[in-house]
């Protein structure tokens, strides 16, 4: 027989046994109150038409939606080892929650990894190591080239993109309240700069993506008048350019109009209620000239501060078009962010997320070489953004060539976040990543806001730390022949080697002879 017709076989028995039974044991009327609801479920199982398994399986088929429901939960506690867990395994997890509360953040018996598997990563050290206290604690990088009349000095680490809207208010205010304690900067992310970001007072890198909100007319398109009354405010220390971002290149997004409440509307300068898309690419310039051209028109309405774009690397000739568009008027940006396509969002289409975008070390890499062989690497500063999470990670990008690098993820993860992987519900059960008031109360600013500002020093301490074991005294001597990377059982080579560097200015040397071959003035 089956299960339907258990069911119904069953419930029929019932309806026809109980009052029976009632008539000699008045106390069993209990049980009604266990087997009514039971069969209305059962009922309500067999008349819908939109499952498959509640209609074979009545009132068991819907314990397959609630586990699949808590699947992800089930997974992260109960079935993933340490080294498993995506998109961050439980090792990085717990040393983010670790340094965050400043509590023991080192590890028993040994490491976890297996050394001798492909892929796995280590950094040379030295038999003549630095004591880290020699070392300066925190090294700053100052941004802004030539035409750079306020240059920032901004930390090595600070917190990438991510919008308000996304993320809580009570999650923007713990986080930019942490960037005031710990000296750091806050990347507003594309959704402009809300009150949230202000109130704190934490230095802001204010980001402009291709709906330019904050910045924009009724039409959408960029307003000078509405960016130079936020690029002047004291808190905001740079100006970046969304070209694209890792985890969904060339797709832009849609703000839902359940979503765009009037608060959000008024912060994106849009109208409430209504759905508001984000183009994929912007309407302000519409090649490699005209970027630079926008570049220079926003250095000079903000008064001087430090513009550059982010970037996630697609086609590279692109990419080297902006170069040479740089050579050609004479116009950089102060600094480049590079994106890989492991880095996070909110929401986005898995084929954006899993199969679209260079990951961040063949991305930076190539970016890395390409401004070298422009000669433009030394005016421009290069962030690096996409899955940094620890002081090696930090130690990585930075021997590849970057000079500073940008954390989402683990400043959410710092904030509370504990990967419930729930971001593009509004459900998130920590209050990050929601608008739902109830869920975002639970976050306390204040605790959490020492947090992010103790784990950006306690990272920071720990790439020091590795700086010194290698036996060098500057982060900046830091080169990708002290990174070694496991190719197979027998075989390790260098990142010099898989990345070999490219010389300084034969790029520009081979378009100067293009140049000169044809002509060209």
């Amino acid at each position: 027989m089956k299960p339907k017709h258990i069911f119904i076989a069953s419930s029929l028995v019932a309806i026809i046994c109980i009052p029976a039974i009632y008539l000699y044991m008045p106390s069993i009327v209990w049980i009604l109150w266990l087997v009514v609801p039971i069969i209305v479920i059962g009922l309500v199982d067999i008349i819908q038409t939109k499952h498959t398994i509640r209609r074979n399986f009545p009132v068991i088929g819907n314990f397959r939606y609630l586990l699949e429901e808590i699947r992800p939960e089930i997974m992260q506690y109960f079935v993933e080892t340490d080294t498993e867990g995506r998109p961050i395994n439980r090792i990085y997890r717990s040393l983010i929650y670790q340094r965050a509360k400043k509590v023991n953040a080192t590890t028993p018996f040994g490491t976890q990894m297996d050394v001798y598997e492909t892929g796995y990563e280590w950094m040379d050290h030295s038999i003549y190591a630095n004591n880290h206290a020699d070392i300066q604690h925190e090294s700053r990088i100052l941004v802004g080239g030539d035409a750079c009349l306020q240059p920032y000095s901004a930390s090595i680490l600070n917190i990438s993109a991510m919008s308000f809207g996304a993320l809580s208010k009570n999650a923007v205010l713990a986080m930019n309240t942490g960037a005031k304690i710990g000296g750091f900067a806050h990347n507003t992310g594309e959704g402009g700069i809300s009150p949230y970001h202000l109130e704190p007072g934490g230095d802001l890198i204010w980001q402009i993506g291709t709906g330019y909100f904050g910045c924009r007319t009724e039409a959408g398109n960029f307003c000078e008048e509405n960016f130079q009354k936020n690029a002047t405010l004291d808190n905001v220390k740079m100006i970046e350019i969304k070209i694209s971002q890792g985890a969904k290149p060339g797709h832009g997004g849609i703000l839902p109009a359940s979503k765009n409440t009037k608060e959000i509307a008024a912060i994106r300068h849009v109208k409430p209620h209504t759905d508001v898309h984000s183009p994929p690419k912007h309407t302000a310039f519409e090649d490699a000239k005209g970027l630079m051209h926008f570049i220079q028109k926003l250095r000079d309405l903000s008064g001087g501060k430090p513009v550059g774009f982010k970037i996630c690397i697609g086609k590279k000739d692109e990419f080297k078009d902006i170069c040479e568009a740089m050579v050609t008027l004479g116009i950089k940006p102060d600094f480049i962010s590079i994106d890989g396509g492991e880095g996070g969002t909110g929401a986005a289409p898995i084929e954006f997320s899993n199969s679209l975008g260079m990951p961040l070390k063949d991305g930076l890499s190539f970016a890395i070489d390409t401004l070298r062989g422009y000669d433009l690497k030394k005016d421009i500063k290069v962030i690096a953004s996409g899955k940094v999470l620890s002081g090696f990670d930090i130690a990585r990008v930075i021997a590849m060539g970057a000079d500073m690098v940008n954390s989402a993820r683990a400043m959410m993860i710092a904030t509370g976040c504990i990967q419930a992987l729930q971001c593009n519900v509004n459900t998130c059960p920590t209050g990050v990543a929601t608008q739902n008031k109830s869920l975002m109360e639970g976050l306390v600013v204040k605790d959490k806001a020492q947090r992010v500002a103790n784990f950006h020093e306690e990272t920071v301490k720990s790439f020091i730390e590795l700086v010194a074991a290698s036996g060098i005294r500057k982060t900046e001597k830091l080169t990708r022949h002290h990174i070694n990377r496991r190719i197979g059982m027998n075989q390790v080579l260098k990142y010099s080697e898989i990345y070999p560097e490219v010389p300084e200015g034969v790029y520009l040397k081979q378009m100067e002879k293009v140049i000169e071959e044809n002509g060209v003035g």
